[in-house]
């Protein structure tokens, strides 16, 4: 059963806790809520960094990240605006994003409250999004002459379509939890209290599974959409062929057994 996170390592200013839970889910909590999780650079900093140690870490099967107070995160503390922005744009080992994006590991967002902008794009980067109910997805890059790097102009389009996602960003018009469920931003809407509670459930829900073939999966999933459907057919493809070409004897007789067994007996009847 889920239970909410006690810290278990942290950045020095506690601005950033990572909670190592039994179960193989990590619950990384974004913790200046004074701020509404609005980030530094030396936050941003951090996070990419646990990112990555996460992704190498073979005790974590699954990730959760979570914003602590009324907000999941507000996007960019504005008063640290320059030294964000003007940062090196070629250094991949401290950006956020894309070391979410190349985390093998399942990523659930708990997005409670305002999602603002970089706060909006980390959503984007999760795998799967639980949000609260007055959760509002916000993009306000046209409001404060922000250009976007993290891929909100790329990838919003591509998931509630390219005239919704027009309307959002060029109006800064907010997304609702009703409207987000309802475009296929986030796969569920929950009360906010149960956000972080139901987000671990879904992770630890993953990992009752093979974790190797759940990150096989993540991986073909992800880099098939960025893909031709035709082209991410062959990818398919061929990674299947390599994957059964590696397989021993031992390890077929195992996924045998493993369904007959009776739990993959119960998960069969389900089909």
């Amino acid at each position: 059963m889920a239970s909410p996170p006690s810290p278990a390592s942290s950045s020095p200013e506690n601005l950033i806790l990572v909670d190592y839970q039994p179960s193989g889910v990590a619950v990384v909590t974004i913790n200046r809520p004074g701020s509404l999780n609005s980030l530094t650079r030396p936050m941003l900093v951090d996070l990419a960094r646990i990112f990555k140690s996460l992704d190498g870490d073979p005790a974590v099967g699954a990730v959760v990240i979570f914003g602590r107070g009324r907000a999941f995160c507000s996007g960019i503390d504005l008063t640290a605006a320059e030294d964000v922005f003007k940062g090196d744009v070629n250094d991949q080992e401290t950006d956020l994003v894309i070391q979410m994006e190349r985390c093998r590991k399942p990523i659930i967002g708990a997005v409670a409250g305002f999602a603002v902008t970089a706060g909006f794009e980390i959503a984007l980067a999760c795998d799967i999004i639980v949000a609260g109910r007055d959760t509002k997805f916000i993009d306000t890059h046209s409001k404060f002459g922000i250009f976007p790097s993290w891929g909100l102009s790329q990838k919003l389009g591509r998931v509630i379509g390219p005239n919704r996602a027009r309307q959002a960003s060029l109006s800064c018009m907010p997304i609702t939890a009703e409207m987000a469920e309802r475009w296929g931003l986030v796969n569920q809407v929950v009360d906010n209290p149960h956000v972080l509670n139901t987000a671990i459930e879904v992770a630890e829900s993953i990992l009752r599974n093979n974790r190797d073939m759940v990150l096989r999966y993540k991986s073909v999933i992800n880099d098939g959409l960025k893909l031709d459907l035709n082209n991410a057919l062959i990818l398919e493809k061929e990674r299947a062929y390599k994957y059964y070409e590696g397989m021993t004897k031992e390890q077929f007789a195992q996924m045998q057994k493993f369904i007959i067994s009776g739990r993959g007996a119960k998960s069969a009847s389900k089909l």
